[in-house]
This record gives C-alpha cells, structure tokens and sequence, in this order.
C-alpha cells in the first residue's frame, strides 16, 4: 500500500456534516454471505423503501406504456419486458417499484430521474448509454430510495462528457441504497451532491449506503460525495483511476472493499476547495493508493448490516451483481 501524505491548502476552512454528530452506534456483523440470497428490502440508510410494496403488477413493453404506468403517487409495481430506447429521462412517481423482467430488459440512450419523490425501488434493470444531460438513474430532492441488482454501462469510445453519470444523487436526497449493481465501461460513475456551492441546501443530507457493487473500468466517481454521509462496504472496484472521492466536508466509510488495478482507491483532497474525511478499514487496497488528508468521525452506522470480509468480496460481488439474481 503507498499511502501518500495530504497536501496543503492553506485556503480550505473545516467543514463539518452536522448529520453525523447525530448517528447511532450500529450493530455489525462480519461473515461471509451467500451471493444468490438477494435482499428483499434494502439494508442501510435506504432501510424502509418499500416502493409499490403488494401493489398489483403491470407488465408494459413500450415507452409510453411505461410513462403512463409509473406517473403519480399511488402505490404501484410496473415491470419492464424487453429493452427499450429511449432519449432523455422519464419521470418515476412516489411509492413506485420498477423491476426488469428476466435479465435483458431495461433502457438504453437515456434513463430514469427520481424529482421530488418519496419510496421508489428499482430492481434488475438493464440501463445503458445516457447519453448527457441525462444520467441513467438521477435522484434529486428525494428520499428513501432501493436501487439494487442492477446493471449499468455504457462504452469508452467517445470522450468523458459524452455520456452522463450512471447513477447521480443530488439536491438534498436522503436515506438511498445502492446495492448489488455492475457499472461498467463509463468515465463517471456516481456523484452525490452536484456542486461544492450547495451547501446549504445538501448539508445534514445526502446519507447513501453503497454495497455489494461491481465497478468495472470506470474510471473516477466511486462515489465522489460532497457535504453528505456516506457508507461504502464490500464492493469490488477494478481498472478506476480515481475511486472513492469525499470532499466538501463529505463523511465516508470504507470498508471491507476490494480494489485492483486501480490508481488511488480513496481520496479526500482533490478538485474543490474544501477536503473531505474517510474511515479506512478491512479493506484490500491491491497496490492502490490512498490521499487521505482528514480522518473523519463516521465510523458506526445507525443501522444493523452484515459486512462479510475483504477476502470473499470478489466472488459474492461476481457471482449475485447485476440482473437476473432475483
């Protein structure tokens, strides 16, 4: 492990997350788990989504069955069979479960933007090449969200700005996991808070549980977390240039990940003006750097999860990411 020394800013001003001061000590546990037992409801800050819960299921095939199906707040579960193109986002209602059928279905050009919603789960879902403005899954100013066992991608081929980022959380989204998804071949990953100048609105925010991922050459923005609290344990990151990324005061805790053939598996002082913390911890580095310039006070997460060992990750993550595991 090359662990490099934190640079000086002589500039940068402490920034504290009010939220963590008020997190609970968690109940933890450390043993390997089976990869084929998908959760059937979340675990981490995203614990409670329930989505449409035992609404009825409605099976669409098109895109305008699908905006049609997932509009409003009733409690609703609308399955996607085949995959579908589409530009642009669609909109995704409240109380809302989205679920792939089998293992192919989903989107592809574009994706889906939770605004100003509450309780939506998305499940097994095939979202490829959003291309920019759009992301293929934002969040933005909403709570309590599932995305889990999903699959992500786009290519390499074109520059970094040609596609957009694949899962992105913003304006003082709260209480979201992102659990047992593949991102592969995208420059950026996951951002969570879109600006070091939101503040006051992402501040006591922005609390995200990622676990059980596969990362699979992105290159940075694994996450990249500003103001927020974050809990990142048990992923599996291969070929990223840069990978986790707290700044802004940002809160995170790594844990029992694996990373290799990456660069600088977490950092805590580039790109904005103010660092970032992070609390390292059973995880296997393979070689790649650290920057950690902060160690913060998150370390015990307000809520009972199972972390199984660095050891086991690579084969729970291969074998139970992505769709058709449920």
């Amino acid at each position: 492990m090359r662990t490099r020394p934190p640079r000086a800013h002589p500039q940068r001003t402490a920034l504290t997350t009010a939220a963590v001061a008020a997190l609970a000590v968690a109940t933890v546990l450390v043993f390997p788990r089976s990869a084929g037992a998908a959760e059937s409801s979340p675990v981490g800050f995203g614990a409670g989504t329930t989505g449409g819960g035992s609404a009825a299921a409605v099976t669409v095939s098109t895109l305008d069955a699908f905006k049609s199906a997932v509009t409003g707040g009733t409690s609703k579960v609308v399955k996607v069979n085949g995959l579908i193109s589409l530009s642009g986002q669609v909109d995704i209602g409240s109380n809302t479960t989205v679920l792939g059928v089998g293992s192919a279905s989903g989107f592809t050009g574009g994706g889906l933007r939770l605004k100003k919603v509450t309780n939506v789960v998305v499940r097994n879902l095939n979202i490829s090449k959003p291309v920019a403005p759009a992301d293929g899954i934002t969040v933005q100013a909403s709570t309590k969200v599932w995305l889990d066992h999903n699959a992500f991608s786009s290519d390499l081929d074109h520059g970094k700005d040609y596609y957009d980022g694949l899962v992105d959380i913003s304006h003082a989204s709260d209480y979201v996991t992102v659990s047992w998804n593949t991102f592969k071949n995208h420059y950026k990953g996951s951002l969570i808070g879109h600006s070091d100048n939101n503040a006051s609105e992402d501040t006591g925010h922005l609390r995200v549980t990622y676990h059980h991922n596969w990362f699979d050459q992105v290159n940075s923005r694994i996450p990249s977390l500003r103001f927020g609290t974050g809990h990142f344990y048990d992923n599996y990151v291969v070929g990223a240039s840069t990978a986790v990324h707290s700044r802004m005061g940002a809160q995170m805790l790594v844990q029992n990940n694996v990373f290799r053939d990456t660069a600088v598996a977490v950092t805590t002082n580039r790109d904005s003006d103010v660092d970032g913390y992070a609390n390292l911890s059973g995880n296997d580095l393979g070689g790649a750097a650290t920057e950690v310039s902060q160690v913060g006070t998150f370390t015990s997460p307000p809520y009972s999860y199972t972390a199984e060992p660095a050891s086991t990750v690579i084969a729970s993550v291969t074998a139970g990411a992505g769709t058709g595991k449920l």
